[in-house]
């Protein structure tokens, strides 16, 4: 129903659309909200998701000093994997895998906050210091500000580039059921915290 996919024949469908129209037409958070609903959002729909995405966006502190028991030439998969299992000691409130809104804020802070912790152990790993978020910025664009600006200079996103990082994001967003999903499905099956569950899908996917 999620997914489905043919390698040989290079057929990609998220929810029955082929990707081509996806990578077309959409964007990558329409396409989150695609594969988490099963349906396409309205404008509205898409904007209060793009909204309280974006607002979720920042990690809590005490995150950037958790970089700092890492060694600094730590390879970057290492330092997601924990960093994103440690969110499970940041976020009690939407732990209950059996409550449906603590399901949904649990995916939103996954969507939101995975770019930027992916960003931080980037920048931690050659030594820059760590880029906040920025609200303006949509979801690609904000990837690529934290990823390579830096304090010193306003931070210049090329649209062009933006637009392919974002269907870069696209194309990536599932692929039924590979090593990683499984992987989730497996912890998530023993009702474990939901990032810690995330966190051994990233050690699968590494």
């Amino acid at each position: 129903k999620i997914t489905y996919i043919d390698g040989d024949a290079g057929v990609l469908l998220y929810r029955g659309y082929p990707i081509e129209q996806l990578a077309e037409k959409g964007d990558f958070l329409e396409t989150c909200y695609l594969l988490l609903y099963g349906e396409l959002p309205t404008k509205a729909q898409k904007e209060d998701f793009d909204g309280r995405v974006t607002r979720h966006t920042m990690v809590h502190e005490q995150i950037r000093t958790f970089f700092n028991g890492f060694r600094r030439d730590a390879h970057p998969m290492a330092i997601m994997c924990g960093v994103v299992g440690a969110l499970s000691a940041f976020y009690h409130d939407s732990t209950d895998i059996s409550d449906p809104h603590h399901r949904e804020v649990a995916a939103f802070r996954l969507i939101a906050k995975m770019p930027t912790i992916a960003a931080m152990s980037y920048k931690f790993s050659i030594g820059q210091p760590f880029m906040y978020p920025r609200n303006d910025l949509d979801y690609s664009a904000n990837f690529l500000h934290m990823m390579f600006g830096n304090p010193c200079e306003p931070s210049v996103i090329s649209p062009t580039i933006a637009r392919a990082m974002d269907r870069i994001f696209l194309l990536h967003a599932d692929h039924e059921q590979n090593a990683s999903t499984s992987t989730v499905r497996l912890a998530g099956s023993s009702q474990a915290n939901p990032f810690a569950c995330i966190a051994a899908g990233i050690a699968a996917l590494w």
